[in-house]
């Protein structure tokens, strides 16, 4: 795939590009692109999302930022910043109200994950995070194609414990493999609830399924995520939990995920 000046310079500044990627909607896929972009950010590094669900871009509000406006500049877009220092771009800000509907063949959306990846100037980021629509479609194969020719460190995939999802996201990883993408490891998000009171911790949705997938398919496990209030309290409020609930059951296991993804791009400079 031959690259424009334009798409050069787009992303000449990103030094990685990871994918978060899951076989199925309600996993927690959009909660781990903000908690690992916000980790990554405490960690001293420049982080943007790029969200491309575009049926269901959760992300803006997240972090607060569904009223923001995007502005075009001589090298296109300008990406929202979230406190001054998280760049993102999301059809969120693109749309005439919040609850409108994109009712949009897959020619359509695939040109405008094109425009995304092309048209928006991103500046200098060491990390940028792509949030994936779920499943393995039209929106899949134009993301990957359109970030092949940059540095696309790989994709972390998340799934919850059962074995519904463990099983969708089987099929993520043979997608993985067809592309040609480095799978940097499996989430298991959801996994158990430990009561704020006695630090007791209650499988809900059982527990495990992820990491046995990992330990079956030869892919590195990265952790799992338990079940918090603080987390989905956060996110509704758009604040920063990493900051803010550094007490929680979920603040070491998200820490330890982005920590690998460091080291993971470290190795790769």
């Amino acid at each position: 795939m031959e690259e424009t000046a334009g798409e050069r310079a787009s992303l000449a500044g990103v030094r990685h590009i990871v994918l978060v990627l899951s076989g199925k909607g309600g996993v927690g896929k959009s909660t781990l692109c903000t908690e690992l972009a916000l980790a990554l950010r405490h960690a001293g590094k420049r982080v943007g999302i790029l969200d491309v669900d575009l049926c269901g871009p959760s992300i803006p509000r997240m972090l607060r930022a569904q009223d923001s406006a995007v502005h075009q500049c001589d090298s296109g877009w300008v990406p929202v910043f979230v406190g001054q220092d998280i760049a993102l771009m999301s059809i969120g800000f693109l749309l005439e109200r919040p609850d409108d509907a994109v009712v949009w063949r897959g020619p359509k959306k695939n040109a405008l994950i094109k425009q995304f990846v092309t048209d928006v100037a991103w500046g200098e980021l060491d990390f940028l995070i792509v949030d994936t629509p779920p499943g393995t479609s039209d929106e899949h194969i134009s993301t990957v194609e359109a970030l092949r020719p940059f540095q696309l460190l790989g994709a972390v995939l998340v799934t919850t414990p059962q074995a519904v999802s463990v099983g969708d996201v089987r099929r993520e990883l043979t997608f993985c493999r067809k592309a040609g993408l480095q799978i940097l490891g499996i989430v298991e998000n959801m996994s158990g609830f430990v009561c704020p009171h006695c630090s007791e911790c209650t499988n809900i949705f059982s527990k495990g399924g992820g990491e046995e997938l990992a330990k079956h398919t030869g892919v590195p496990f990265l952790g799992c995520v338990p079940l918090d209030p603080q987390l989905s309290q956060s996110l509704e409020e758009g604040r920063d939990f990493i900051q803010e609930f550094p007490k929680s059951s979920a603040f070491p296991a998200l820490t330890h995920i982005a920590q690998q993804i460091l080291d993971t791009s470290q190795r790769s400079s």
